[in-house]
Parts: structure tokens; C-alpha cells; sequence
């Protein structure tokens, strides 16, 4: 009896029940084996995708955990009011990278902090005042080269800001930064009502942190995002309000010279 007919090669050829029955059997042994297969391997594939996939998602963290693991540069201000310790940010490197560089070189030894108002800063890293002359007004000179602004919303101005000095707008429409003064914060406290208004003015939301720091400590908020921040006072914050409560003459220069020494702190 003929159960099937399988064309060959254009061949007919006629096989028994028999012998159907075993082929049939071979056929779906085959087909469930080849099915398993594919399933074990799209399994295999899967986890290694999954596994892949871990790897992808988790390289960007382990980066981010590595940058913020990196250890922040400490350098020292001295002066005849005390020390200031601050900390460069490294999310800053070309304004970190330059004031390191300068402060091993020496650059610094010697200038003045040649303006200075109260309730607002302390400037100075003029290499011309040096050898200051009494009367002279200073804040022109630098290194012959500007850096260019790393701007970062959540570096502010509070009290104990390290920024760094620049060109107006009208002279400096990117706002690149001084290759050498810089200036510390003082500035006053605000409000929550009054740092609600200048944020709209400026067009920007300060963050509950932020407005904690400017109520408490006080800082200088109308500078955000208009002057690079690339360090904070962590140690000798009175010594600021020393140095911007002494007398000054024209242009704001301390009737007597500050002097500062910066030096890298090693670790």
C-alpha cells in the first residue's frame, strides 16, 4: 500500500508504510533536535547580548565614577592676613591646568591683590605688580594669552569662589578668561525672593543647593555663567574678609600692598 510519494531528481519512488512510518519518525527526531538547537543557541546568543549589553551600560558609569574619583589639585595663597587652601576643579582643566602650571613656576610670588571691594572681591595675578609702584593702577597685565571660558552651571559664584578675571564683553565677546588674574569671592547673602528675581532675570533656575549657599554664605550670583569658576576656598574663608575690609585708594588698590605667595600642596 502507497502512503507517500517523494519526487527525487524527477524520480518516483514508492515506499511501504513500513518504512514510511521509521522515515516520518527520523524526520520529526530531526526537526525537534534542529529546533532545540536553534533555541539553545538563540539563548546563548541572547545572554551574550544581555551580557554585552551590561557592558555598554555600565562603562559610562564606571567612567563617570573614575573622573569623580579623581583627586582634586590643592593649592595655597598665602598673605600677611593668613592662608586660603583651595581646591581647582577638574571639570575645569584649562583654567586647572594653568594655574597649576603658573603657581610652579613662581608666577604669582610676589604680585598683589591690586583691587579689592568689599561685599564683592578680592583681584589679583598681575605679573606687573610685582614691583608695584605706589599710586600705579594695575589689572592690564598677564601672561601674553587668554583662556578660553569653561563655563559649568554648578560652579557659582558663593563666597569663596575662585574665578578668573577677563575683558568686558564689548572687547571679549566669548568671554575668555585672563591667562593669569583671578579674583575671590566675597560678595553678600540674598533672599530666596530676590535670587528668584535675578534668576529670571538672568534666564536661569539656581538649584535649592544653590540658593542655600547665596542665603547662608552669600556670593556674588549675578556673575553665574558670565566668568569661568574654576576652584573653591575650603580653608581660610576669614582671611577673604580680612583682605576686602582694608582701606583702599583710586581704582580700588589697598592703600598698602597685599602680597600673596601660591604654592601647589602636595599630597
Amino acid at each position: 500500500m502507497v502512503i507517500s510519494t517523494i519526487i527525487n531528481n524527477n524520480i518516483k519512488t514508492q515506499i511501504p508504510m513500513k518504512q514510511t512510518i521509521i522515515l516520518i519518525s527520523t524526520l520529526i527526531a530531526l526537526t525537534f533536535a534542529v529546533s532545540s538547537c536553534s533555541n539553545s543557541n538563540a539563548q546563548e546568543q541572547s545572554k551574550v547580548s544581555e551580557e554585552k549589553a551590561a557592558v555598554v551600560e555600565e562603562a559610562p558609569v564606571q567612567q563617570a565614577k573614575e573622573v569623580k574619583a579623581e583627586k582634586e589639585q590643592l593649592v595655597k595663597i598665602s598673605t600677611d592676613y593668613g592662608d586660603m587652601v583651595i581646591k581647582l576643579y577638574n571639570e575645569t582643566p584649562l583654567h586647572r591646568d594653568n594655574f597649576i602650571k603658573l603657581a610652579k613656576e613662581g608666577f604669582y610670588n610676589g604680585t598683589i591683590f591690586h583691587r579689592v571691594i568689599k561685599d564683592f572681591m578680592i583681584q589679583g595675578g598681575d605679573p606687573e605688580s610685582k614691583n608695584a609702584v605706589p599710586g600705579a593702577m594695575y589689572g592690564n597685565g598677564g601672561p601674553g594669552y587668554t583662556i578660553p571660558a569653561e563655563f559649568n552651571k554648578a560652579f557659582i559664584h558663593k563666597k569663596g569662589a575662585l574665578s578668573a578675571a577677563r575683558l568686558g564683553d564689548g572687547q571679549n565677546p566669548t568671554k575668555a578668561s585672563s591667562g593669569s588674574q583671578f579674583y575671590i569671592v566675597q560678595g553678600k547673602t540674598y533672599t530666596n525672593l530676590e535670587l528668584n528675581t535675578l534668576g529670571q532675570r538672568m534666564g536661569r533656575i539656581f538649584t535649592e543647593e544653590q540658593k542655600e549657599a547665596y542665603e547662608t554664605l552669600g556670593g556674588t550670583p549675578f556673575l553665574d555663567m558670565n566668568y569661568t569658576v574654576f576652584g573653591e576656598v575650603i580653608q581660610g574663608l576669614d582671611v577673604i574678609d580680612k583682605i576686602a575690609a582694608v582701606k583702599t585708594l583710586q581704582a580700588d588698590r589697598p592703600e598698602k600692598d597685599i602680597k600673596m605667595t601660591v604654592s601647589i600642596i602636595e599630597e
